[in-house]
């Protein structure tokens, strides 16, 4: 306790050169700063040092609602300077998984509450929008919409920031098309660890702008991102059909993301699927598609391979006045599939009632109190190769037939990954994410807590390991800088030549637990 009120201290009188503060009489060790940028009263640092997994907690010493990208460049740029430093992290939506915008011992950069700072700004002619960082993706998508025009690539929730989506990869199932959001993006402005404000590009900084993106907020904090726009539809023909064969499956879905390169009319617009392991998943949160008569033809089917069925999920989309050749369309893809005949599932709707899809579900949790839970997530880029191996030893082997929340699964062409950026993904030119979305749930049911669930992932990766299967864990988390390395295999060196560069001090993002702070600070008792 005395080491972390001497270390905060240091910070606030730090602060107050750099900014010019006063103090006040907040008590957080007797300690405050009379300034609306800072934060230290015990709801916002409590609130920050939780995530949307719920299973880690690191108080922040502070914080930070920045008013501009040259707010946080000071910040930055006092911790590098300063003899005994401190830690900074950027959070977004906090929706990451295991601590990753945490930091113990430093400050906290609340980049959503600060959106509306820079207002977004549209190119029509250029088809480009120019946002902040900590805009949330379902604001972006609501602004460009009054130009008929929507970003190219997505993540399936829509409430996450761009800076964190891009600091990861941002996937969905128009990826195969499109490929990851960091794939679609003109331009950055970055806030480094040394404090330094850099616009960057393919022609301008490349090293820099490829660092940052996937780079898990190792090399900079993005206050901007200009992000390719294209035509918005105006409404989504939703298919789900189901199989029992899993190579049927694979094969449909690795058939349709290799038509990428046709015509629109000759293709689906969004290609995902997901995994049943038990009746009870058809009516959870993002298997609601079903209506209630439904279960009754899916129950048919169920039986076959351990009980197991795969579920694809195609989207084609369409403009009002074309509607009529919509019908001829998929029904030629469809003709082209071998899904169970008769458990095909339609519906049409609203382009942004689709892709804000989740978030409508949300609020039925919430309603009922089951989204505030441990959220034991495990997502793995799994080769093609062995994607049937998979399927052998986790869906039909350790998850039984029971699980807490949905299992998604889809193909993605790796020739839509720039592989000058930090993210690191499976040597295979087709290769599926797997993801495990369960929920720890405090019911009664061993199957459902936060122990079990967390067994299981620890399972599925010594299964991988022990079989040989080249897994990559997307949203990574890992606890020694050991396991980071094997984690970027041949991308190690140039990850730490880019943090030398760029955050040498290793002032960013300590939550990913990839490099250690090498400033003088105070960490122990006293």
């Amino acid at each position: 306790m005395m080491a972390a009120k001497l270390l905060l201290v240091l910070v606030i009188c730090r602060l107050i050169v750099t900014f010019g503060l006063t103090l006040n009489s907040s008590e957080v060790f007797g300690i405050g700063i009379n300034d609306h940028r800072f934060g230290l009263n015990p709801t916002e640092l409590e609130s920050a040092s939780h995530d949307f997994g719920g299973q880690n907690r690191a108080e922040p010493l502070a914080v930070f609602h920045p008013t501009s990208a040259d707010d946080i460049s000071r910040l930055i740029k006092s911790a590098y300077e300063s003899a005994h430093g401190f830690t900074v992290s950027a959070r977004g939506h906090g929706h990451s998984i295991n601590g990753q915008a945490h930091t113990k011992n430093g400050v906290v950069i609340q980049m959503s509450d600060s959106k509306k700072l820079v207002e977004p700004r549209v190119d029509e002619s250029l088809r480009f929008v120019d946002v902040w960082g900590g805009e949330l993706w379902i604001d972006v998508l609501n602004y460009t919409l009054r130009y008929g025009l929507a970003p190219k690539s997505w993540t399936d929730y829509l409430y996450l920031s761009v800076g964190g989506t891009l600091s990861n990869a941002g996937i969905s199932g128009q990826a195969f098309n499109h490929g990851p959001q960091i794939s679609n993006v003109y331009e950055l402005d970055v806030i480094t660890g040394k404090g330094e404000l850099r616009t960057c590009s393919e022609q301008q900084d490349s090293e820099l702008f490829h660092a940052v993106l996937g780079g898990l907020g190792q090399f900079g904090i993005i206050s901007r991102a200009r992000i390719a726009l294209e035509s918005a539809p105006q409404r989504v023909r939703w298919i789900r059909v189901l199989y029992s064969n899993f190579s049927s499956f694979t094969h449909d879905q690795e058939y349709l993301i290799s038509l990428h390169s046709q015509p629109a009319a000759q293709k689906f617009d969004y290609v995902e699927g997901f995994v049943i392991v038990d009746e009870g998943l058809i009516n959870n949160w993002r298997s609601s598609f079903f209506s209630p008569s439904n279960p009754v033809k899916i129950s048919s089917v169920v039986g076959a391979n351990g009980g197991v069925l795969y579920c694809l999920e195609i989207t084609k989309n369409y403009h009002q006045l074309n509607a009529h050749a919509i019908d001829q369309e998929v029904e030629e893809l469809l003709k082209k599939l071998n899904y169970i005949p008769a458990t095909e599932f339609t519906t049409d709707l609203p382009y942004v009632d689709f892709l804000d899809r989740v978030h409508k579900a949300e609020l039925k949790l919430r309603s009922k109190g089951l989204w505030e839970v441990p959220h034991p997530w495990l997502n793995l880029f799994v080769p093609k190769s062995r994607i049937d191996d998979f399927d052998k030893g986790v869906f039909r082997g350790i998850l039984g037939n029971k699980t807490s929340g949905p299992i998604l699964i889809y193909p993605m062409n790796k020739n839509k990954w720039d592989e000058r950026s930090s993210v690191v993904t499976p040597n295979e030119e087709v290769f599926y994410l797997v993801a495990l979305l369960r929920s720890a749930l405090d019911n009664g049911e061993e199957t459902q807590t936060l122990e079990y669930l967390s067994d299981q992932n620890r399972q599925i990766l010594r299964f991988c390991d022990d079989a040989g299967i080249k897994i990559k864990q997307y949203l990574p988390h890992y606890n020694t800088q050991k396991q980071w390395m094997d984690h970027f295999g041949d991308k190690w060196p140039m990850i730490y030549q880019r943090k030398m560069e760029f955050d040498p001090k290793h002032i960013l993002a300590t939550g990913q637990r990839i490099f250690q702070p090498n400033f003088r600070t105070y960490t122990g008792s006293m």
